[in-house]
């Protein structure tokens, strides 16, 4: 038996491989979730829960933008309709828009907050209902240090991943009565299809940023799935309002 055995979760941002999302849904398939993938790239999210049933797990695959409250309403409703209950939510789904702070406009500004911050306050919201009539559940919030720390070009991406940690804590207090819980996970360097794009496909940058850390190399997706299979799981019940930070030691010094 799985460590998530009939629990039923969503994750959003699964499409990208490698990505977080992609690894967090196929691991929570592993351990027996049955899993609602999602993203606005349909393909990608199709070949995400493509993988978990060939693996012997339960998947589907919906379009999602997480911008969109409807959206939201949308992907909830499904997952109701198509496994009877949620018990997990995985708000994955992110972009990076890391510029000098004069050259970031306010629209570079408002899709930044409106992709990585209100899109899990939407999540949260809409997932609490059906987590309440499951008889609790579990949030996962994917943040990033740089919700914890500054960094060159970071304004908008630290404020919205920020606001993902202390609104995180909020909502754990509101929804703890529920036996709702909800965590922040912060990655730091990890190899995905984001971090290369941030780095012009240069892996040879992102190894020489992590030998100044203290475990001094960088991260796998799994590191971060691993992480968040933990929290989904009842391993973690007595756990809410908490940051997971997994980046090696970069913000321990």
């Amino acid at each position: 038996m799985g460590r998530l055995t009939g629990k039923v979760a969503i994750v959003t941002g699964g499409a990208s491989n490698p990505g977080l999302g992609y690894e967090t849904a196929v691991t929570l398939g592993r351990e027996g979730a049955k899993v609602v993938v999602t993203d606005i790239d349909t393909a990608g999210a199709e070949a995400c829960a493509a993988k978990i049933r060939a693996s012997g797990g339960e998947a589907i695959a919906l379009h999602q933008d997480v911008t969109s409250e409807d959206g939201w309403k949308a992907v909830v409703a499904t997952t109701v309709k198509t496994w009877g209950r949620l018990d997990v939510l995985v708000n994955n789904a992110g972009i990076a828009v890391l510029k000098p702070l004069e050259e970031l406009s306010l629209a570079d500004w408002n899709r930044q907050i409106s992709v990585n911050l209100t899109s899990v306050f939407l999540g949260c919201k809409y997932a609490a209902a059906p987590m309440r009539a499951a008889g609790g559940g579990s949030i996962v919030n994917i943040s990033s240090v740089l919700g914890l720390i500054g960094l060159p070009n970071g304004a908008a991406y630290g404020a919205a991943k920020g606001g993902v940690r202390l609104m995180g804590k909020s909502i754990a207090a509101d929804l703890g009565k529920d036996q709702i819980r909800c965590n922040s996970v912060h990655p730091g360097v990890i190899w995905t299809g984001m971090q290369e794009q941030a780095r012009g496909g240069n892996r040879a940058a992102a190894d020489e940023a992590a030998r100044a850390m203290p475990l001094g190399y960088v991260g796998e997706p799994s590191d971060i799935a691993n992480c968040v299979l933990y929290l989904a799981s009842d391993e973690s019940r007595y756990v809410t309002g908490a940051e997971f930070t997994v980046d090696a030691g970069m913000t321990a010094v």
